[in-house]
């Protein structure tokens, strides 16, 4: 009996006898239909309830477009508002206080709440054999639970490690208590989970059905799950146990194999390419990078999630208000980095460095293309200013300066800065604000775009492949996989002198630039165990002075000075490799081990 149903009838039950304890208990009150629940047997009798269940089941996979984000938890970014965050990138998380990681916004990626969401996948998979409507529809959601719960799975991987893995329904007088399973039982539950799913799903869902699992969601699942099977964390880390790793490195080739393959096989499958939003641009990068979340129903979606604003604005994240620039009444949340923004390298390919004075006379000149259409930094171009401040910037253009000096002496801070006149609570620290995956057309303000969040595109199965592809030694066909990218991206082919460790260094850079924001650092610079240097360093800023003859006109402005500044200290603890399981749930299970260091 499931748990929601037993609760009614018990509570009932004795509410029931209570009442009439003293002319006797009528048990047939007791056997009554609750009226707010279905039965099993009633939901998987209908294929639209079997299908509005295996809807809810979706809702579990969660999504990065929150006030705090996973990328503000990275070098690549900063929350403003400190929530729990400084918690986290220090280091000091405990099994009991787990920061902004603890709930809410980062459910998809939390203990508790992924084996409720495993549980309810379960309890699908159990009933639809059973179910008697139409074969293909049965088959296709069957399909679609197998893909939600190796993607569930492998959420629990990627944060903790190995996990118990459950596929039974447990019921009330059933034994919970179970141990964790290896990392690599973990691996193979989900490899196996997506090879069901791709089995069963197929290549393409119908228009009405965006959003659902198809045969290259479950096929790049399997890859990026391999790919993370044979990376350093897994194999070379020194406080590894069963539970976080291979106990043994062994054949890490024949691991690469397998992910390459896994890659391979959503590139074969042919109906994903990498997307232009206008081909007669040719290769007008900036734009066509930018276009690419304004266009949802593109060809290099692989999975993604949709908001609508037919269901409500409650149902949809607002990130152009949640990491906007405070000078047009947006909270600027989230903020791209110093470190970050020195990554990009510059439109020849070359790495920018501070050292170089011409770099460091004007740093945002003459970057890679992508770096325009991700970040809005101090001069960059965007939309008209609300009407309470278009007076104050006719133009629209992007001010983090932190002053100018007037001919007078007085000095004017910029409109998007901590200090500036239109709202000086919320600004950046950094210098900067995010400009990928946000409207220019939509008044943040007061609306809420139709922004989608991507949790597979095609980019990504090339760098899968490409980096298992480095590792193998065969370089010719990892450079041929990134230059696809960096063409859509307007950047220079990588050539044969990039090889060996030049290769896998510039090839690391490149996915970040290309996957930034998209939940892909966090868990990248773990598994290739270069989260000491990258999370360790503080969370660098910009600090700009100038002086100008008219603060109105941006063409007056003159001797710019660029400082670096550190607006966050940060600390790194090998612990932080993985999560700590939550007190609570080792308190439940005594068979728990918990991750190294807490």
């Amino acid at each position: 009996m499931p748990l929601t149903r037993f609760f009614t009838v018990a509570i009932a039950g004795l509410s029931t006898c209570a009442a009439l304890v003293l002319s006797g208990c009528d048990n047939s009150i007791l056997e009554a239909t609750p009226r707010d629940q279905l039965s099993n047997r009633a939901v998987f009798a209908d294929p639209n309830l079997a299908e509005a269940s295996l809807n809810d089941i979706y809702r579990g996979v969660g999504h990065g477009l929150n006030g705090t984000t996973l990328w503000s938890l990275t070098d690549d970014g900063h929350n403003t508002r400190f929530g729990g965050t400084t918690q986290h990138m220090q280091s000091l998380i405990t099994p009991s206080s787990l920061g902004t990681m603890g709930g809410g916004r980062f459910d998809h990626y939390l203990w508790g709440p992924l084996y409720k969401s495993i549980r309810n996948t379960n309890i699908f998979l159990t009933q639809i054999d059973s179910a008697t409507f139409d074969e293909t529809r049965r088959l296709r959601m069957k399909g679609e639970a197998f893909f939600l719960r190796a993607y569930f799975y492998h959420n629990l991987l990627r944060i903790y490690g190995g996990v118990p893995i459950i596929k039974q329904v447990y019921e009330l007088d059933d034994d919970f208590v179970i141990a964790r399973n290896s990392f690599e039982q973990t691996v193979e539950a989900v490899v196996a989970d997506a090879d069901s799913a791709a089995a069963l799903l197929p290549v393409a869902q119908s228009a009405t059905a965006l959003g659902r699992a198809t045969k290259g969601a479950a096929l790049t699942l399997k890859a990026r799950t391999l790919m993370y099977a044979a990376s350093d964390l897994a194999n070379l880390n020194p406080g590894r146990l069963p539970e976080t790793g291979y106990t043994t490195p062994g054949d890490r080739a024949a691991k690469w194999r397998r992910a390459q393959a896994a890659a391979k096989s959503v590139i074969d499958l042919g109906v994903y390419s990498l997307f232009r939003g206008n081909p007669a641009q040719g290769e007008n990068t900036a734009d066509n990078y930018a276009a690419l979340w304004l266009n949802p129903t593109n060809s290099e979606v692989i999975f993604g999630r949709y908001f609508l604003a037919s269901r409500g604005t409650v149902d949809i994240p607002n990130v152009g208000r949640y990491d906007g620039p405070n000078g047009y009444h947006n909270w600027g949340s989230n903020t791209p980095t110093q470190n970050l923004v020195d990554a990009y390298r510059m439109a020849d390919g070359s790495k920018f460095s501070w050292n170089n004075p011409v770099h460091a006379a004007s740093p945002y000149a003459n970057r890679d293309p992508r770096f325009y259409a991700t970040i809005h930094f101090d001069g960059s171009k965007w939309v008209p200013r609300p009407s309470d401040a278009v007076a104050l910037d006719p133009v629209g253009i992007i001010q983090t300066f932190t002053k100018v000096t007037l001919p007078n002496g007085n000095t004017v801070p910029g409109l998007d800065s901590r200090a500036g006149p239109i709202e000086n609570w919320n600004g950046t620290y950094s210098g900067y604000y995010k400009r990928k995956a946000i409207n220019p057309a939509v008044d943040h303000q007061f609306v809420s775009q139709e922004v989608p969040w991507y949790f597979f595109r095609y980019a990504e199965v090339l760098f899968d492949y490409a980096e298992a592809s480095i590792e193998l030694g065969d370089e010719a066909a990892a450079r041929s996989a990134i230059n696809q990218v960096r063409r859509r991206a307007g950047m220079p082919a990588i050539d044969g002198a990039f090889t060996g460790a030049a290769l896998r260094d510039e090839y690391r850079n490149e996915r970040r630039i290309e996957l930034v924001f998209e939940e892909q650092r966090y868990f990248d610079a773990r598994r290739w165990m270069i989260a000491p240097q990258a999370f360790g360093e503080a969370a660098h800023g910009i600090d700009i002075t100038a002086q100008a003859t008219n603060a109105l006109d941006r063409s007056t402005y003159r001797n710019y000075t660029y400082k670096l500044i550190d607006v966050e200290p940060r600390a790194w603890n090998d612990r932080m490799y993985f999560n700590p399981i939550p007190r609570d749930e080792m308190n439940r299970n005594s068979l728990l081990k918990q991750n190294p260091g807490y």
